[in-house]
C-alpha cells in the first residue's frame, strides 16, 4: 500500500494506477473489478478493516465487494441510490447504452456479485476521519469522502486523472458512455472544487498532491 497522507493509503490494482482502492483509517473504499480480490486482501494482511465502502457500484470499483466483504466479515456500505446495483449487481444499467459490446464486456469478466448492503451513505456522514459528500452524476448515487484537517479528497470518478484509453497522465471528464448525467457530474466537480482540496485520489490514475491543478482544471472547462 502506499501511504498518501495521515492514515490514508493508496492500492494500485493495474498498471500506471489504472485502477485504485484506498484505506482510509480502518475502511476499505471501493474494490476493483472481480479479479481485484486476491491483490487487495494481499496488501491488507495485517491491516485491520472494520467495514468496506464504495464510492459507487460501477464493475470497476464494486467487483471485488462480495468476496472482500466474506473473507474480512466486515459491513458493505454504499449511498441509498447505488444499493439496488450493488446488492444485484446490475452495475450497467444507469449507462447511457448499458447494452454496448464494452457495457458487456463489464458485466461478463469486471463486475462482481452482488452483496448485501449493511447500511446507507448520505451527504454530511463520518466515516474513517472522512465526511460523505453526495457527487451524483457519473452515478446517480455517487459518493465522494474529504477529510477537511487536511484537505485529502477521494473523488472516485467525478474526474480521472488519466486518459482511460491511452493512459497518459492528465485531469479529464470520466467518459461519457459511462456517465449517467454529463451535466449533474460537472455540478458536483464544482461543488468539490469550492472545498479547496489539496490532495485529490481518483479511481483512476495516479494520486494529485497539487490541488491548484484541480482548481485550474475547473477553472478553465466550466467558470
Amino acid at each position: 500500500m502506499n501511504l498518501i497522507a495521515k492514515d490514508v493509503y493508496q492500492i494500485s490494482l493495474m498498471p500506471r494506477n489504472a485502477i485504485n482502492c484506498y484505506v482510509i483509517e480502518d475502511v476499505l473504499i471501493d474494490s476493483g473489478i472481480r479479479s481485484s480480490a486476491a491483490r487487495i486482501l494481499g496488501k491488507l494482511n495485517g491491516y485491520k478493516i472494520n467495514s468496506h465502502a464504495i464510492t459507487h457500484a460501477h464493475a470497476d470499483h464494486q467487483g471485488s465487494s462480495k468476496e472482500i466483504c466474506e473473507e474480512l466479515k466486515i459491513p458493505f456500505l454504499c449511498h441509498h441510490k447505488e444499493k439496488d446495483r450493488a446488492e444485484q449487481g446490475t452495475v450497467v444499467d444507469e449507462y447511457p447504452n448499458p447494452n454496448n459490446l464494452i457495457s458487456k464486456f463489464q458485466m461478463k469478466y469486471w463486475a462482481g456479485l452482488g452483496y448485501k448492503v449493511s447500511g446507507t451513505l448520505q451527504d454530511g456522514d463520518q466515516i474513517g476521519g472522512f465526511t460523505v459528500i453526495e457527487t451524483p452524476g457519473h452515478s446517480s448515487g455517487h459518493i465522494s469522502f474529504y477529510r477537511e484537517s487536511d484537505g485529502v479528497l477521494i473523488i472516485g470518478d467525478v474526474l480521472t486523472n488519466m486518459n482511460l484509453l491511452t493512459t497518459i497522465k492528465g485531469i479529464n471528464e470520466p467518459p461519457k458512455i459511462f456517465t449517467s448525467d454529463a451535466k449533474q457530474s460537472r455540478e458536483s466537480l464544482i461543488k468539490l472544487c469550492a472545498l479547496k482540496p489539496k490532495i485529490i485520489c481518483f479511481g483512476h490514475g495516479p494520486v494529485l498532491f497539487e490541488g491548484r491543478e484541480l482548481q485550474s482544471f475547473v477553472h478553465k472547462n466550466f467558470k
